[in-house]
């Protein structure tokens, strides 16, 4: 095996373990280290490199999570087959650079354009959210650019706040493309709508989608009148082996925290379903749902910034990293089908507050979204600690967490005679947002209910009493 040398940049503000990440990795794939060679110890790269321990454990858990790596146990780490001649970034990604504006003027100084809540309120925690700065930056849309607001906004969404998201999908998601692909909208659901109608232009009428998955999508395609097949979904992500051959179709997928398993794609299998789309002439609809959501080591990198044919449609969302009710989404379409869209778009009107959409473009060119998430991931990594702490000593024989690296919620699997449908409902009657799972791909006995459980909500300081409030109702 090659000596593992990098080469660190010690003046750089990225953190060390990254820098060793990026090395092992396009050691990797550029074929430096085979698949099958076993990588050093901790220890022993450690003191080559004099570098801490946790420095090489970051390293090696976050190439462990993309499917880099594998670990033997009482053995050590282990490179994986990444069978795909696709293995190379992009040529340019490299020297991408997207030009960093100051104020909306630099947007439009050339422009012609001058439920009802339940009874049960579920707990909601303010703490998850600084109104305060977003007032301030709203603020300034109303009193700087109201001009702006007294015309209709743009069928794809706010030049300014595309050029934003262009920019912070790429430095955080590896995402390549300009505004001109980007399409805004209000809720995933509605971008999807949108979605199904350059996708019944293209030809294609079949979908495929992961079981379990997001219902409302899957019901989207099918009210659309398409042909809708269920694939399962393992720890690797969808079954690729099941997905449509010889049909131009699209498939619907999760890769980088699948809903509601939690489950992360492997870089084996991404290049494997990119494979399935060059193949069958296909689309992959990636929905990075939660993404940014890690709470350890750095988010996956998208299949999008993998993707060498133009393949990927890339969705994303606000909603869970700012506020719900803020319903701003977003899908990045590869260049020809942007093209069939801006062809269409002409016959709709957008759906999304223009003054939100110049409100976010100003948080996020003020770097307070960024902001934001850090303090997301650290709230919610707290919580998180917070519910499986409790779970464990009041519930420990009764409740079962499964996946606890991400996102706003998780899985638990409840022993209970009770149906599912009974214990959401009694969840509810205290304020906390629980959801059956009806298909689950692990094999379980009858008496274990699934469910997903929404912890994002619940102030941190009521976690203990909460848990303890369900585990007592549910047990009666």
């Amino acid at each position: 095996m090659k000596p593992i040398i990098p080469n660190f940049n010690y003046n750089s503000k990225r953190a060390l373990y990254l820098e060793l990440y990026d090395y092992i990795k396009m050691s990797i794939l550029d074929g430096d280290i085979q698949a099958g060679e076993k990588l050093p110890s901790l220890r022993l790269l450690s003191k080559s490199l004099s570098l801490s321990v946790t420095t090489i454990e970051l390293a090696y858990n976050q190439l462990l999570v993309e499917g880099y790596i594998y670990s033997k146990p009482q053995s050590g780490y282990y490179v994986n087959k990444i069978s795909s001649g696709m293995g190379t970034v992009p040529a340019n990604m490299a020297n991408i650079q997207i030009k960093s504006l100051s104020t909306l003027d630099d947007i439009y100084s050339n422009n012609s354009e001058t439920e009802s809540l339940n009874k049960i309120k579920p707990y909601h925690d303010s703490s998850c959210f600084d109104f305060i700065k977003w007032k301030k930056c709203m603020n300034k849309v109303l009193t700087e650019y109201s001009d702006l607001l007294l015309y209709e906004s743009d069928p794809q969404g706010e030049l300014a706040l595309r050029h934003e998201i262009s920019k912070y999908v790429y430095q955080s998601r590896g995402v390549i493309c300009t505004p001109e692909q980007i399409v805004i909208g209000a809720g995933t659901q509605q971008i999807t709508s949108q979605l199904t109608i350059i996708l019944t232009k293209m030809g294609i009428k079949h979908v495929a989608v992961e079981a379990p998955g997001y219902l409302p999508v899957l019901n989207i395609f099918r009210d659309r009148e398409f042909a809708v097949t269920p694939v399962s979904v393992t720890k690797k992500g969808i079954n690729i082996s099941k997905l449509p051959s010889n049909i131009r179709s699209a498939v619907y997928v999760n890769p980088s925290n699948q809903f509601p398993t939690g489950y992360v794609m492997p870089i084996g299998k991404r290049y494997e379903i990119l494979k399935w789309a060059a193949d069958n002439d296909s689309i992959i609809i990636e929905d990075d749902y939660d993404s940014e959501l890690r709470y350890f080591g750095k988010p996956v990198p998208s299949l999008q910034g993998l993707d060498n044919t133009e393949r990927v449609v890339y969705l994303g969302s606000f909603s869970s990293t700012l506020f719900p009710s803020i319903k701003i989404s977003y899908m990045v379409l590869p260049p020809t089908m942007a093209g069939l869209f801006q062809s269409v778009s002409g016959g709709y009107s957008q759906t999304c507050s223009k003054t939100e959409q110049l409100t976010l473009a100003i948080y996020m060119e003020k770097g307070l979204y960024q902001t934001n998430i850090k303090k997301l991931r650290t709230l919610y990594s707290q919580k998180l600690q917070s519910v499986i702490t409790a779970l464990s000593k009041y519930a420990k024989d009764f409740i079962n967490p499964i996946n606890s690296s991400s996102g706003i919620n998780m899985l638990i699997n409840v022993k209970s005679i009770k149906t599912s449908e009974i214990l959401c409902k009694e969840a509810k009657e205290l304020g906390i947002i629980t959801v059956p799972i009806t298909i689950y791909t692990e094999e379980l006995s009858d008496s274990f209910r699934t469910l997903v459980f929404y912890y994002n909500q619940i102030p941190l300081n009521e976690i203990d009493n909460v848990i303890k409030s369900l585990v007592k109702k549910w047990k009666n």
